[in-house]
């Protein structure tokens, strides 16, 4: 094959699988766009090497052709700083990787001086941009005047567009503007020569960058970036040395000089109204940060949030829960006898069922958390927050990763990058899997059910709602005193300070709203159900075998002292179940777990819920399923029919149903989050500590609750 005949076949290939990369500061409407451009066709991964979400997406062009979409972390700068905007430094700054077929910046256009200067260090890096100006619905009714086409000359005649992401309006001219060829701009906004000629003629010579300007990034922050080598890192630094590289005033002097540009592009771009163009949120702004009303109107939707949780939810999880049972019976009638039939009627179906009934409360946790974000009152919550975090000894960038917390600790615990500090950053990662997560969800949820009585209060506060917003609010106070005492402990001098953007308050996009709601459910049903699987079937064949004919020896003992009594089904499958190989390692631990009313089967649920909080309700379906000969009755059913051999009475008391939840509140009951915590302190010592001090908590306040209600 000739060199043109390969050149042509690698052409057809970029542009048939070109990447589009999307970048720009946080709260410009980024993932609104993303999701705009990709709809469903995305899916979640890790960039290499750190724990940071990457999100890709598949955008169809009106050629026919299709590209991949990346998008990257929200960043105000290409400064690598944080760990997300080392991801976006690695991203665009890597000569060794395919390059971008197209960069889209997309900014903020109510506020385009903080949003241009990102910008402007991507044109002189000479990357193919296109520039989107979102939120163009909020320019006009602030009855701002913009000349987009004035401002596409100002940039190096990079193509603009204006959008409103919300709405999808702009979407098509995108698309055209990304299906022709998107060339480099044709301007330059800092003279890296002129700041540090020797060191950046010296860098672009030896690493062999595309522009001064690359080599200038790299003179500033290479020790940050992984696609250096050690040799080249080193090589960096002697330039610094050799020749006085002065990064910190440098990058000040950078800094000015782009704003002045900036100041001067818009002076001749925009035309802003002497009016305050944001009266309503600075009207709103004034209740919903209140110092009182403020934590009054938050804790209002917290009630209302988990009000909803158990009311909206009840006749969904009714349906799902009766067409597990209707399958049950229908695989127990239906397939021949035999171990197969038994692991599908008694270990799988019970098993998966019990995650998957609780989709419908798993969706309306995300679908309020997501409405809160869209509308801009998330921000709120963080600064109210920020107050009370700051009495505690926290820094104040602590309430991200915190409030993260009450989705999942993992992307929580991801977002203390953002953190400088490290003691600061050590103890909100030590304490954020006290949040109660979704993962706690279902134990809660079914806990609550059974002896907590279904009453309302002034005919609308449903008490369980009550006490699962109380499980929640142990969960955040247990948080803040543990940082509390950390802080004490570790005696961290330093003060953080809490730096954000109000964003401006506005409705919801339903459509990312329905794509979050979509994309966490499955994660939660998807992640958590191979576990359960797994575990499911690993737990129905410890409890259908045991050593020896001992479980036939039992079932033989109960006919010959129960003779023909109307439950001997049910004391042939208890005294089997207490035999097997599950039973005689939950008696193993029974001796432990006494104390706190536990006996050996939910004994059994605790270990395996270490794998994950969710396995709890599985493992206890799968338990109470073995030998059960009404396949249709509903965990709850089974839980309220166990009874207690020794006073006679119902298994799951108050006493032990609160001490069990309480336990679930404190315990670090999730693998993966260790794994998060382990990658990201870079040991297993606070890991380990983490999951030492967890578990004291949790078995401490368990045995107190205990022996108090009982």
């Amino acid at each position: 094959m000739s060199n043109d005949s390969v050149t042509n076949t690698l052409a057809q290939e970029t542009v048939g699988t070109g990447r589009i990369a999307l970048v720009g500061n946080p709260n410009a409407g980024k993932s609104s766009l993303f999701n705009l451009m990709t709809g469903l066709n995305q899916k979640v991964g890790n960039y290499p090497g750190v724990t940071v979400d990457k999100k890709v997406g598949t955008l169809y062009l009106p050629s026919g052709r299709s590209v991949q979409v990346v998008d990257l972390p929200g960043t105000y700068s290409i400064f690598p700083r944080s760990s997300d905007e080392r991801v976006v430094a690695n991203q665009l700054l890597n000569p060794k990787q395919d390059p971008f077929q197209a960069v889209v910046v997309v900014a903020d256009a109510t506020n385009l001086e903080r949003n241009l200067l990102l910008c402007t260090q991507l044109i002189d890096l000479g990357l193919p941009l296109v520039l989107v100006l979102n939120m163009v619905d909020l320019v006009q009714k602030r009855n701002i005047s913009l000349d987009a086409e004035k401002l596409q000359k100002e940039l190096g005649s990079i193509p603009v567009v204006q959008m409103n992401a919300r709405q999808g309006l702009g979407l098509n001219e995108l698309k055209t503007v990304l299906d022709g060829v998107v060339n480099a701009p044709l301007i330059q906004f800092y003279d890296a020569v002129a700041a540090a000629p020797e060191a950046v003629a010296e860098v672009k010579h030896q690493l062999d960058c595309s522009n001064y300007y690359q080599a200038y990034l790299l003179l500033h922050y290479g020790d940050s970036l992984d696609f250096l080598s050690d040799e080249e890192k080193r090589l960096l630094i002697d330039c610094q040395t050799q020749f006085a590289f002065d990064t910190e005033t440098l990058q000040v002097e950078e800094t000015t000089h782009r704003y002045q540009r900036i100041d001067q592009i818009l002076e001749t771009v925009l035309t802003t109204p002497k009016s305050e163009p944001s009266a309503f949120t600075e009207k709103l702004d004034r209740w919903v940060t209140h110092k009182v009303l403020g934590y009054l109107i938050f804790f209002g939707l917290l009630l209302l949030i988990f009000q909803a949780i158990f009311a909206w939810a009840a006749a969904p999880m009714d349906l799902i829960d009766l067409m597990f049972g209707k399958l049950g019976s229908w695989i127990s009638e239906t397939l021949p006898e035999g171990p197969l039939t038994d692991l599908l009627a008694e270990g799988i179906v019970p098993g998966i069922g019990g995650i998957v009934i609780f989709i419908p409360q798993i969706a309306i946790l995300f679908a309020f958390i997501t409405i809160l974000e869209e509308s801009g009152y998330m921000a709120r919550v963080v600064f109210l927050m920020d107050r009370l975090m700051r009495k505690v000894g926290l820094n104040g960038r602590s309430v991200v990763p915190l409030i993260s917390g009450l989705a999942c600790a993992i992307p929580a615990i991801m977002a203390t990058r953002g953190i400088d500090d490290w003691k600061d950053r050590l103890i909100t990662i030590f304490v954020t899997p006290f949040m109660s997560c979704s993962a706690r969800l279902p134990v809660y949820v079914i806990l609550i059910g059974l002896v907590v009585p279904e009453e309302t209060y002034l005919g609308i506060f449903n008490l369980a709602g009550l006490v699962l917003m109380g499980m929640y609010l142990l969960g955040f106070f247990m948080a803040i005193s543990s940082a509390w005492i950390m802080k004490k402990l570790v005696r961290v001098k330093s003060q953080g300070f809490l730096i954000m953007e109000l964003p401006t308050y506005r409705w919801p996009r339903w459509g990312n709203v329905g794509i979050t709601v979509i994309e966490k459910s499955k994660a939660f049903v998807f992640e958590a159900g191979k576990i359960i699987l797994a575990v499911s079937i690993v737990l129905w064949v410890l409890a259908s075998y045991g050593p020896g004919d001992a479980m036939q020896q039992a079932e033989e003992q109960v006919q010959l002292e129960a003779g023909q009594s109307e439950d001997m089904d049910v004391k042939i499958a208890s005294a089997r179940l207490q035999e097997s190989y599950a039973g005689q390692f939950g008696k193993w631990i029974e001796p432990a777990i006494r104390p706190l009313g536990y006996d050996w089967k939910i004994g059994i649920a605790l270990i395996t819920s270490f794998a994950a909080r969710e396995v709890f309700v599985g493992t206890i379906s799968t338990l109470y399923s073995i030998g059960d000969t009404e396949n249709e009755s509903t965990i709850k059913s089974r839980l309220q029919n166990e009874i207690n051999l020794e006073t006679g009475g119902p298994r799951f008391t108050p006493a032990v149903a609160f001490s069990l939840l309480v336990f679930y509140a404190f315990a670090m009951q999730c693998m993966s989050t260790l794994a998060i915590v382990k990658q990201e302190t870079r040991s297993w010592k606070w890991p380990l500590l983490q999951l030492l001090y967890m578990t004291i908590m949790a078995y401490g306040a368990a045995l107190l609750v205990y022996q108090l209600m009982s």
